[in-house]
């Protein structure tokens, strides 16, 4: 079973979701963006990041603009269900963006980053590691795109921080030519078959007909339209 959920920005509470504490091992919980739990490196933190890794379901990630990412960055990177991760502790991993991912029996596309200027609290990282996430490289842009391109550009879901740009203007939070991970994104929309796109960043829980759905508190059963 894969449950879909939208920021948690490190509300501890949100894990007692009836659906979540239902999952079983092997399952996973996938939220996409804005994890909020490794923010300042303390104890504290490790403590309670340790506990997450040792649930029976696996916790996975995609960061959002208000993820500490200089602290993601010192957790050492593996390969698993056929993509690169980040192991937090334990089932508790980041999935790197643009890497591919074996979940469920789905095949499932990552990408996280972006922008975040409107929800406020920004998360205490530099200002060169908070640029690269809002804009993706070249490098990560070629492999993305190789590793589409080696599924024939065919995937069941996409999980991501940011939405596409148009469709972020079509909420009516508009878009701006600075917006990298949105504009990349929606090169991907045109250019991907995919069975439905889930996202977080804006604070709600809407359907986008027919293929995407911006998520926030829900929690959501993953489903993939034919």
């Amino acid at each position: 079973m894969i449950l879909i959920t939208g920021d948690i920005h490190g509300d501890i509470s949100r894990f007692s979701d009836k659906k979540i504490r239902k999952l079983k091992k092997g399952d996973c919980l996938i939220v996409c963006g804005d994890f909020g739990f490794v923010w300042d490196g303390s104890d504290k933190e490790k403590k309670l990041l340790k506990k997450l890794g040792k649930r029976r379901y696996n916790i996975l990630f995609v960061e959002g603009a208000h993820d500490n990412l200089d602290e993601l960055e010192k957790y050492p990177t593996e390969m698993w269900n056929g993509g690169l991760t980040r192991v937090i502790s334990g089932n508790l991993r980041q999935l790197v963006r643009g890497n591919i991912f074996d979940i469920g029996g789905k095949r499932v596309f990552a990408f996280g980053g972006g922008r975040g200027e409107e929800n406020g609290g920004a998360a205490p990282c530099s200002e060169e590691t908070a640029s690269r996430y809002e804009c993706p490289s070249e490098a990560e842009i070629t492999g993305s795109d190789a590793r589409l391109a080696a599924v024939s550009k065919t995937v069941d879901m996409i999980v991501s921080y940011e939405p596409p740009a148009s469709i972020a203007d079509f909420l009516g939070y508009g878009v701006t030519a600075a917006d990298g991970v949105g504009v990349y994104l929606d090169t991907v929309r045109h250019e991907i078959r995919f069975g439905i796109w889930y996202f977080g960043k804006h604070h709600i829980n809407k359907t986008v007909p027919p293929r995407f759905m911006a998520v926030f508190d829900s929690v959501t059963d993953a489903e993939v339209l034919k």
